[in-house]
Parts: C-alpha cells; structure tokens; sequence
C-alpha cells in the first residue's frame, strides 16, 4: 500500500490573496479560484497543490509544519524577491543558519535554502 501526496491545505482568514500570493512566488497556476478554497499547483494536471481554506481565527503560535524551498537561483535574489513580494524575515530561533527564514503574508513561515553542496 502507499499514500500519494495530494495538497497542503493552508489556514487563511483570506484564502484568495494568500493564494495568489504564493501562486506569485512559486510561479504556480490557479485551479480552483473558490474565495473560500483557494487551489494552486505547479502545473494544472500536476501534484502536489496548495489548498488556501478560509478560516476565522488568527494564527496564534509557530507553525508545526513549514516548506523549505531550494531556488534555482541564488538564495539572497530569491529572498530579495520574496520580501519585494510582501514576505518578511521571520525569527523562530532559528540563529545563525544558511538558510533564511520567510513569513508570508498571514505570518505562515517558511525557509529559502542556499545551494544544495
């Protein structure tokens, strides 16, 4: 038996702006434009997908799960773009590290990893 990697699904108080937010930064496609379902994948026929699902309560506590991403390009580009996209540095007491620790718009961190060695 084995399980294939469907979604992530995401908390959002606004599922669409997050979604395309990170549609923006992943250079993703939109599949399902629902405002309280918001889906974004790499390619429309491809997973895994980012599910953007409306919730009213605020984010109160670090995330227990979070995305790295590897960019093609160098690591300080890419979260140069990232913050002119609207992320902004997070600290989760990280440290001193190679990668970079991002928030997203609602506050949902993430890393930008430097180049693999």
């Amino acid at each position: 038996m084995t399980l294939n990697w469907e979604q992530v699904v995401v908390d959002a108080k606004d599922p669409v702006a997050l979604g395309r937010w990170w549609a923006g930064a992943l250079g993703w496609v939109t599949v399902d434009d629902d405002p309280d379902e918001y889906e974004i994948r790499a390619a429309p026929d491809r997973l895994p997908s980012l599910l953007f699902i409306r919730v009213d309560d605020d984010r109160v506590v670090k995330n227990r799960l979070h995305l790295d991403f590897r960019p093609d390009t160098g690591q300080a580009a890419e979260v140069e773009r990232l913050l002119a996209l609207g992320a902004r540095r997070a600290d989760v007491g990280q440290g001193e590290q190679t990668w970079t620790v991002l928030a997203d718009p609602e506050g949902n961190e993430f890393c930008v990893l430097s180049a693999r060695h």
